[in-house]
């Protein structure tokens, strides 16, 4: 079975992150968007709430799975029994931050390969952190998002 993982905060998942994981769905026969519970970034929402509203948005691709985790990714990984890390590649500025990343991984488990993938251009510009302030200021943020992560944003913000 070919099998890959989507770490990352998903803080909220936006249309950028989903259009990414359709993609690599027709690509592996799982993916497992793995929900990092540990982030040093300040989360807005709590890993059970992303974890659900993930899944929520995710729901209808019969292969992918959303899970939360703690402690390195790669032994995540390992544990999963998945060799493949999907990282996803917005623009040039990623690149750096990624490709040390790849290679710090590549030095710890040598036996995993990461994989980029870029979204599709209308998706290129949307980052959660983005996302967060529009929602913060009253914006809308429907463009960008599930529909479900529009509701939570506006519960969370009202």
């Amino acid at each position: 079975m070919r099998a890959a993982v989507y770490p990352g905060t998903f803080d909220p998942i936006t249309n950028g992150h989903v259009d990414l994981i359709e993609r690599a769905a027709k690509l592996f026969d799982r993916v497992l968007v793995a929900i990092a519970e540990d982030s040093p970034k300040a989360t807005l929402f709590d890993s059970a709430h992303r974890q659900s509203l993930a899944r929520e948005s995710l729901r209808y691709l019969p292969n992918v799975e959303v899970m939360t985790f703690s402690g390195l990714l790669v032994e995540f990984a390992q544990r999963q029994h998945i060799g493949i890390i999907l990282r996803g590649l917005r623009a040039v500025s990623d690149f750096e931050f990624e490709f040390q990343l790849a290679s710090m991984n590549r030095r710890m488990a040598p036996e995993l390969e990461t994989l980029f993938l870029t979204p599709a251009e209308q998706y290129a510009y949307i980052s959660s952190s983005l996302v967060r302030e529009i929602a913060r200021l009253g914006g809308d943020v429907s463009p960008f998002v599930p529909q479900r992560v529009q509701s939570a944003l506006l519960a969370h913000f009202t």
